[in-house]
């Protein structure tokens, strides 16, 4: 499980900011395959649904996820549960708040599709719902930005980085406990190793060593900060194949229209 993060404007930067950097320090990113990468690219539900038990057994103790409606998770792309799945996902492992309970005084309640992800256990751990759009693991070089044209803005290999990037090194600045992580820009991070080998188990049996544990959360993530990404592409697609199609009609036209012009007999 998440170890409890410090308090503290220290806590209040992580991830959501720069945090305790180094001038000119920047984290080392690895670039991964992931499925949902390129044009033809999809997201796996299989992962996604093991992304979700981990960010439940795990994540969701600090980090919430207040943009992500509960009712996704049956949506084609996504992990797609069935409705009763959803509904029995909200209902055990959800509570929200309910203004309208107890007299007007409010009062928490069990979860149902309409609700949002609640916000986080720990009020200073940042939202998780947009994180892999707001975590551009790729730059440059020289700020042209050719890496990301090449391997996208990298996000999600921005937090499997992260996740996997721990040395085991700690130290104390200002009372603080810091972790040495490779990908954190200045190296030291305030939150302590989440994941670890065999921290979830899967009922199909699927591997559960730290690096699988990290791409499947990645990917998740990835999903719960760009949901339709496997709709906008097959509408990019159509959007290609019929500008396409116009494109030789006008071509086509454009010949037939000249011919008698180009290859008349003076």
């Amino acid at each position: 499980m998440f170890k409890k993060l410090t308090t503290g404007l220290t806590l209040a930067l992580l991830l959501a900011t720069g945090g305790v950097q180094a001038a000119g320090s920047e984290g080392y990113v690895n670039d991964h395959a992931f499925s949902f990468e390129g044009p033809f690219g999809s997201y796996d539900q299989e992962q996604l649904r093991r992304g979700l038990k981990i960010y439940t057994e795990v994540c969701s103790s600090c980090h919430g996820m207040k943009f992500v409606p509960i009712r996704s998770l049956g949506d084609e792309g996504g992990p797609h549960l069935s409705k009763a799945e959803v509904r029995a996902y909200a209902s055990d492992f959800i509570e929200v708040w309910d203004q309208d309970l107890n007299e007007g005084e409010g009062d928490y309640r069990s979860a149902i599709p309409a609700d949002h992800f609640p916000k986080g256990g720990n009020a200073n751990a940042p939202d998780l719902s947009l994180m892999a759009k707001a975590r551009a693991g790729f730059h440059g070089p020289a700020g042209t930005g050719i890496n990301q044209l090449v391997k996208g803005m990298g996000g999600a290999e921005y937090i499997l980085s992260l996740l996997t990037g721990y040395t085991g090194n700690e130290k104390t600045s200002a009372g603080v406990t810091l972790y040495e992580n490779t990908a954190y820009p200045g190296g030291w991070i305030s939150m302590g190793p989440p994941l670890e080998d065999e921290l979830v188990e899967f009922e199909d049996g699927h591997k559960n060593d730290l690096q699988h544990l990290s791409e499947d959360i990645s990917a998740f993530l990835m999903w719960t900060a760009e949901p339709k990404l496997n709709d906008r592409k097959r509408a990019g697609m159509v959007g290609v194949l019929i500008l396409g199609f116009l494109t030789l009609l006008l071509y086509l036209a454009n010949k037939a229209l000249w011919r008698p012009i180009k290859y008349r007999k003076d």
